[in-house]
């Protein structure tokens, strides 16, 4: 398996951003296909086929979310998710700062897939450059006919706008992001009802990621039953993967799914920096439980392979320790990020992610006991499981318990008294 590109071919351009080169390898041809030969129906059923699933981090199935939009006379909305907050991650940064066209091209085909005709592109409000390029790319496809009103002259009309967050980690969750668009506070909405029957302005609504949205030209191109013959059967497609930590060679690979964890490592990154031994992978963004090096040595890059050893492959972020790591330092600012960006809405959340930060900072200092241990797991267990409206706070549990459960021995440690972890 390992490297195989679809999204990244073209990375090497110094202009891929621009229009005339995305027109030049191709792009927009899938668009115009779309609206030319293809019923919102065949688009809905050829992304289904393909099997791709969302990149922002469920890894739900994008057909089916599209398949959810009732018809109605209400206006559908569509939303890209470019916020990407999440610890490790930085792929979605690099699509839009070099292929805002290959997103553009796939919110259109999405957008007569489920007959919307008004998008929003949210972008995290840190990446300067990226929104610059991305308005810039959104003003060409506008002068070049792709966006507004009859699209190749075809008929179909789609307006996209860009919209800059404004730094809260929790707009990366699609109900608190919706509310952000509104210009509301950006606070996770309780569900039902689901964004795809009321959503933006309480209208249907579809929010997928930037990764999720780049790959639509492509399974159009070369319809969903050939693209889904790359990776695995559950699994299907590449994957961009954000890989950093003490690693040779970190950066944004993509690869086809199912690729080992051991090559990816090892032979596309180099393998550790320093030539020291692996400790452990975090193997999709902050909030995935953390691996073990005999785990990790085992895993394939695929949602399947990562679930079975009760984690997830999340965000696509790759973060590799080795065994110099500090994993009580590392834990500590997981649940000081968490704390820090809580939303405040839920109360396990507000003040779990409050206490199991203060613990692990008495525990770093050398402070801490086996009581306040112990407290951190009964914490954990109010913290998880539906006791909030969005999974920020099962997040916070998901970055920290597993750590303290599989590497003990590093907690005890830092223990008043040497006694062992227990829970």
């Amino acid at each position: 398996m390992g490297l195989k590109t679809l999204l990244t071919t073209h990375i090497d351009a110094s202009d891929s951003h621009t229009l005339k080169h995305y027109q030049s390898v191709g792009g927009y041809e899938s668009l115009k296909k779309a609206l030319s030969e293809m019923t919102a129906e065949q688009i809905v059923n050829d992304v289904k086929n393909s099997g791709l699933r969302g990149r922002g981090g469920a890894g739900f199935p994008t057909g089916n979310k599209w398949g959810f939009i009732p018809k109605t006379d209400k206006p559908k909305y569509l939303i890209c998710n470019g916020d990407e907050g999440e610890p490790g991650t930085f792929k979605d940064r690099m699509l839009i700062e070099r292929f805002p066209h290959m997103l553009i091209e796939g919110m259109a085909i999405a957008a007569k897939a489920i007959d919307s005709h008004q998008g929003y592109i949210y972008i995290r409000g840190e990446f300067h450059k990226g929104i610059r390029i991305v308005e810039t790319a959104v003003e060409e496809a506008y002068k070049a006919g792709l966006l507004g009103k009859n699209i190749f002259g075809l008929g179909y009309d789609f307006d996209l706008a860009v919209y800059s967050g404004a730094g809260a980690y929790i707009c990366g969750e699609e109900s608190a992001l919706i509310n952000s668009l509104e210009g509301r506070r950006g606070h996770p909405r309780l569900k039902p009802p689901f964004p795809a029957v009321s959503g933006l302005y309480a209208c249907p609504t579809v929010v997928n990621n930037v990764e999720t949205f780049c790959n639509v030209p492509h399974i159009i191109r070369m319809t969903g039953e050939e693209y889904k013959k790359i990776g695995t059967e559950k699994s299907p497609g590449t994957r961009l993967f954000a890989v950093s930590g003490h690693v040779k060679k970190p950066g944004i690979y993509e690869v086809e799914m199912g690729t080992p964890m051991k090559e990816l490592i090892f032979d596309i990154c180099g393998g550790i920096k320093n030539d020291k031994d692996l400790k452990a992978v975090i193997p999709g963004g902050s909030s995935s439980p953390i691996l073990t090096k005999d785990e990790a040595m085992t895993a394939t890059m695929d949602y399947e392979s990562i679930a079975s050893l009760k984690s997830m492959l999340g965000s696509g972020a790759v973060i590799i320790l080795s065994e110099e790591a500090d994993l009580v330092e590392t834990t500590y600012r997981l649940a000081e990020f968490y704390s820090h960006e809580s939303c405040g809405q839920c109360t396990p959340c507000r003040e779990g992610t409050h206490w199991v930060k203060d613990l692990l900072h008495k525990i770093k200092k050398g402070e801490g006991t086996e009581k306040d241990v112990e407290l951190i797991f009964s914490l954990s267990r109010n913290m998880e499981g539906g006791t909030t409206i969005c999974p920020l706070a099962d997040a916070c549990v998901m970055a920290v318990r597993p750590t303290m459960t599989k590497f003990k021995e590093e907690f005890s440690l830092r223990l008043k008294k040497e006694v062992s972890v227990s829970h």
